[in-house]
């Protein structure tokens, strides 16, 4: 009897522990199920965020900036790159201030993107075009620091190798500008890119007044890239400042034999006709057919093709 009742009490202590097992079992199930839901949950949000971004991203390219906008403005927390695309949304639509911020929070967000340092490089650029005298100065040196950092991030980076390039010879010395930044920066351009290294040399020759200089680096240029149309569009320009229509017609024509239809091609050459006050109803039907055109964020925006079209009476 004993021994009975000794057997029933550990198999009561036997159903206990395996109550207890199966208990602590199901929580830890229900913890890793809920866990695991936390977890499809946050990379669905993701996914969902990714592709709203896309679809923002792809409205931008076709410069619909107030749809892209749409898109992404009724996000509730934004990730770097949805900031950043905001950002370039309103700078495209020269909404500086409202760029600075939002590029400001990509960058915190993000502080080892190129490509954001460089966009709020440009925003506080265009700050400085647009402020007053006393704040400009203070806009001017931001940009400065931010073409720098894009380019120290990445220093394959052409566009924010241009952008350090341009202010580096626009600058005055008391904002970190000066020639012999650029000229050192141009020449660190020609190790990798002859063709672009000429280039960033003609300018700087241009902006000394050694245009026989100048000119010569520009068709240096356009023979180590003779396939590349705004070689033939930067020696275009060149000449037709210097009163050399004729061969800047014709150099502006074989650039349009390389990239017919390029929109790029058809507003230079309708705003070099402008700025010489000639041509004017070819150039009135290049940037009609301009306007037609698709455009894309690195074309010239519409606004500037309507400017001009006013400025001839158009």
């Amino acid at each position: 009897m004993g021994r009975i009742v000794l057997l029933l009490s550990n198999s009561r202590k036997t159903d206990s522990l395996r109550r207890h097992r199966l208990t602590y079992s199901c929580f830890t199930w229900h913890r890793a199920f809920a866990a695991f839901a936390l977890l499809l949950l946050s990379a669905a949000g993701a996914w969902a965020e990714s592709a709203l971004w896309v679809s923002a991203h792809e409205f931008y390219l076709r410069t619909d900036y107030n749809q892209s906008l749409a898109v992404l403005l009724p996000l509730s927390n934004p990730d770097a790159s949805a900031l950043q695309l905001i950002g370039q949304n309103y700078f495209q639509m020269a909404e500086y201030r409202k760029a600075t911020e939002f590029l400001e929070r990509a960058a915190a967000r993000n502080p080892s993107g190129a490509e954001c340092a460089l966009w709020l490089g440009r925003a506080y650029g265009r700050r400085a075009e647009t402020s007053n005298p006393f704040t400009a100065p203070g806009y001017a040196s931001k940009a400065r620091q931010m073409f720098e950092k894009a380019v120290a991030l990445d220093p394959s980076n052409r566009d924010a190798i241009a952008d350090l390039f341009d202010y580096y010879l626009e600058a005055p010395g008391f904002l970190g500008g000066g020639q012999d930044k650029a000229e050192a920066l141009a020449a660190r351009v020609a190790a990798k890119d002859p063709a672009e290294g000429h280039y960033y040399l003609a300018q700087l020759a241009d902006r000394r007044k050694q245009y026989a200089s100048a000119e010569q680096h520009l068709r240096s240029a356009l023979e180590l890239a003779p396939r590349q149309a705004g070689r033939f569009i930067d020696l275009a320009k060149f000449l037709a400042l210097r009163g050399r229509a004729k061969e800047s017609d014709a150099l502006f024509a074989e650039a349009e034999k390389i990239a017919p239809e390029n929109p790029h091609v058809l507003f230079e050459r309708a705003q070099t006709y402008i700025k010489a006050n000639r041509n004017l109803d070819e150039a009135r039907r290049l940037l009609q057919r301009y306007l037609q055109a698709p455009l894309t964020p690195n074309d010239p925006p519409k606004s500037e093709a309507q400017a001009l079209l006013r400025k001839i009476g158009a």
